[in-house]
């Protein structure tokens, strides 16, 4: 993170003139909430969003491995179980995963480490969670009805057929959302290009900012495409045009294209924030300048341009060609290089680094063992070979919630706990804090590491039977479940807990280095009242204790 050099009169001056106002309580009422274009509160909205459809999506995880404790489906009819399965997939993937950490910490960090008072379109970010809401709530309408049962996925042809119910209302929930990602990516481009602090050069910026620049363009580039194919099986269903459908003349296969060429670089919209959060957390807390700055940002960027060509991995046993398929197979490979050189160089970053093992850097920790272990997993899935053996099983669905739930939630809790100081101004208790990082990191790798073992053994996903043989490792990942459920609902308790009751944090409990760390907590409106002016390269942590050093000797 960069920082400002900001002379002490106006620090005084700022503590003068508003020692207790705030962007929490600057303006009072629900009105002033609902039609707010302050970036910080419209940052709170999403969180409550977000961690509604988290509760949401949990509840329906939980059903599911509860079906799965025993090999009979006793608990919930096949059908039904399609339909939790789906619902579950929809909620986490576009309610949850994607905007959790750009909308709510993106949103509320980035105009501050940028020095800019808000983002470059405040009514269209407001428009953006409105946008949210009303997808939220076609995905209750949807519930309502019903449910869907197409998998989360909406594979055609089965999407396009009539005996599959509520694909429609489901379809506008995703079509809607995926607007307002779109809407979140253009204000951060802009934001990112247009507002930085005067001195804020590109190889100055937080990698923080890299890592959503990035999101942001595969947002911007990436989700038009899912929203046309949403679009096309909506038309297919209602007017029987054969865009996918095979009796109608249509190719399942363009489908699958339509939809993986958004979906998987969607893969890294959810992951390169929170990999910009860990980035972010080992600097801090090991207090050194990220190894390799310059290689890491460029490698954020790498992931978004090779995400979009990585594609068709998810096709080998569909009928694609076998150069085709060779060639993807090839590129897969190659997106793990700028994966790798973050995971190596946060590795170096602690090398020799005074480290303080509070709670967001044992969520940063745990991202780093999680992501490792869904990435070399992920390999198996790239290689035309094992991927055979492998596609339609267990072994994908623990790789996926390896990256995507195990590294993306620890990436957006570490950030939660990091700038939670800055958010309410108050610290949340640390003990609880380790003790649920823990939780998470335990009951996550006993929840999915068994389904390594299960998918290797031929057990296909999304059924609600399985041989006897295979109940004792289900067994285990139903309680690994309920271990990292207790871990999340224990995080909620003390941060609802904190914003009344915690200490006071200062405006730097963590001796962080940045521009949003040299602003009042919570704060202010404006965020700054003159605009910061950066001086120093990204990340000088030696500059800034020893200005610190300084300060106390005088």
């Amino acid at each position: 993170m960069s920082t400002a050099v900001v002379s002490p009169d106006i620090v005084q001056e700022q503590e003068a003139r508003s020692p207790r106002v705030n962007y929490l309580n600057a303006t009072q009422g629900l009105k002033s909430w609902l039609l707010t274009s302050d970036h910080k509160r419209i940052a709170l909205l999403y969180l409550m969003g977000v961690s509604f459809f988290f509760l949401v999506g949990g509840l329906l995880a939980m059903a599911l491995r509860m079906e799965l404790l025993t090999p009979d489906a006793d608990m919930m009819a096949m059908d039904t179980y399609n339909k939790v399965f789906t619902m579950h997939g929809v909620v986490m993937v576009f309610f949850v995963l994607i905007p959790a950490v750009p909308a709510v910490i993106g949103n509320f960090v980035l105009p501050m480490m940028l020095g800019a008072r808000d983002l470059a379109f405040p009514k269209i970010n407001l428009l953006s969670w409105y946008l949210y809401v009303i997808a939220g709530l076609l995905l209750v309408v949807t519930v309502v009805n019903g449910g869907v049962d197409t998998g989360w996925t909406f594979t055609a042809p089965l999407s396009t057929r009539f005996v599959n119910t509520n694909v429609i209302t489901a379809g506008l929930a995703a079509f809607v959302a995926g607007f307002s990602s779109i809407l979140t990516g253009l204000n951060f481009i802009v934001t990112i290009h247009r507002m930085r602090a005067p001195g804020l050069t590109w190889f100055r910026l937080p990698l923080f900012v890299w890592a959503n620049y990035a999101a942001a363009i595969i947002m911007i580039l990436g989700t038009p495409v899912v929203s046309v194919t949403i679009v096309m099986v909506a038309v297919e269903r209602i007017f029987h045009f054969g865009f996918f459908d095979p009796t109608l003349g249509g190719d399942p296969l363009l489908f699958q294209h339509l939809f993986w060429f958004y979906s998987h670089p969607a893969v890294y919209v959810m992951l390169l924030p929170s990999m910009g959060v860990i980035s972010e957390i080992i600097a801090c807390f090991s207090r050194k300048r990220i190894f390799g700055y310059t290689a890491v940002a460029f490698s954020s960027v790498s992931i978004a341009v090779f995400g979009f060509f990585v594609w068709e991995h998810h096709m080998f046993i569909m009928g694609v060609s076998q150069y085709s398929a060779m060639v993807f197979s090839l590129l897969t490979m190659l997106v793990a290089v700028p994966s790798a050189i973050k995971t190596f160089n946060w590795a170096t970053t602690l090398y020799k680094g005074s480290i303080d093992f509070s709670a967001p850097m044992i969520y940063a920790l745990g991202f780093i063992g999680l992501f490792v272990i869904g990435g070399c997993t992920g390999i198996f899935l790239g290689n035309l070979g094992t991927d055979i053996h492998l596609t339609e099983t267990y072994f994908v669905v623990a790789h996926f919630h390896f990256v995507m739930v195990g590294a993306v939630i620890m990436g957006y809790l570490g950030g939660l706990h990091f700038w939670w100081p800055k958010i309410t101004g108050r610290m949340y208790p640390e003990m609880p804090a380790k003790v649920a990082a823990a939780l998470v990191f335990i009951g996550f790798f006993f929840t999915f590491g068994p389904q390594f073992i299960l998918g290797h053994l031929g057990m296909p996903r999304r059924y609600a039977m399985y041989p006897a043989e295979w109940q004792v490792l289900n067994v285990m990942s139903t309680a690994g479940a309920t271990v990292m459920g207790a871990g999340y609902m224990l995080a909620a308790v003390y941060l609802i807990w904190s914003m009344k009751w915690g200490r006071e944090a200062g405006d730097n409990p963590w001796r962080a280095y940045g521009l949003e760390w040299q602003t009042q907590s919570p704060p202010l409106t404006e965020n700054f009242i003159e605009t910061p002016v950066v001086t120093t390269e990204a990340y000088d942590y030696a500059w800034m204790d020893g200005l610190k050093n300084k300060t106390e000797n005088v």
